[in-house]
């Protein structure tokens, strides 16, 4: 799986589900990278200790405290403490401190890879959606991932200008938007299984700010693409009271040879854990 990621990549939502998958995966690559920058919420809680237990073992393994979801109502929630009460959502100096974190870490490098993981679910119907959850949800899964991205971009831009060749790879400086097939417009697949209205909006948000992005830092060097993992026995796949098809270890593993494989044609695109195009 060569050329999946450079010197160091950054997963958020790392504590459980496909994050910690991500984290998983990456260090045990024949050739790892440098350094794995893991974020969580608290990274000394019990909801952490797996994370722990990798860092006691990987050097290159380094937890940051991220606060994407500040406190969160957290039902079907893939990266936050369900048991607390909800409240405000993202933490703009939590991610400024998290990147001025990494930048440390990282000592004059840049950061190669960003996987932006971390996600928050309500199962709402079209009927009783509210203002407070479409907010949360949205902030959470679209505004967090722009705010993070911008705070990361000096170090983007770093590695791509420091990695050789013209072209975009993912060993050379991307942002990977981990999205779904939930917020494709044209497919609305599982509708009549569970409706999630804020999670497809947010998702199918998530893929436009993709495109966005893959816009506005072509010109730096940098390759974004979003990716659906696919079903997975996660938390959050879960939630729709149905045992999904795939496991975190071949979602995490296909996605990371869709990576290995990604080159400039592909930035901006919408692509599934095999690598087929997945509808707008």
């Amino acid at each position: 799986m060569a050329g999946v990621c450079g010197r160091s990549v950054l997963v958020t939502g790392a504590n459980r589900g496909i994050g910690l998958g991500f984290v998983q995966h990456l260090l045990a690559l024949p050739n790892p990278p440098e350094v794995v920058f893991a974020t969580c919420r608290d990274p000394k809680g019990q909801r952490a200790q797996e994370l722990q237990k990798l860092a006691s073992k990987h050097r290159n393994l380094v937890i940051v405290p991220l606060a994407l979801c500040l406190v969160a109502d957290t039902e079907g929630s893939e990266h936050s403490p369900p048991h607390l009460a909800s409240a405000e959502v993202t933490d703009p100096s939590s991610i400024k401190a998290a990147a001025a974190s990494v930048g440390e870490h990282l000592k004059g490098s840049g950061l190669n890879l960003l996987i932006n993981n971390a996600a928050l679910l309500k199962v709402n119907t079209l009927d009783n959606e509210t203002l407070k959850d479409m907010s949360k949800v949205y902030t959470t899964n679209t505004v967090a991932p722009l705010l993070l991205s911008q705070a990361l971009l000096p170090l983007l831009k770093k590695a791509a200008q420091g990695s050789p060749g013209s072209g975009l790879s993912c060993s050379k400086a991307a942002i990977v938007n981990i999205s779904s097939i939930g917020g494709s417009i044209s497919s609305l697949i599982g509708w009549d299984v569970i409706e999630l209205v804020s999670y497809r909006c947010s998702k199918a948000a998530l893929n436009m700010l993709t495109r966005c992005q893959s816009l506005g830092y072509r010109e730096h060097g940098i390759l974004c693409v979003a990716l659906h993992p696919g079903w997975v026995k996660t938390d959050m796949g879960n939630a729709a009271g149905h045992t999904p098809p795939l496991t975190v270890d071949a979602s995490v593993g296909g996605m990371l040879k869709v990576l290995s494989s990604l080159s400039e044609k592909d930035t901006g695109s919408f692509l599934d854990w095999e690598g087929n195009v997945v509808p707008w």
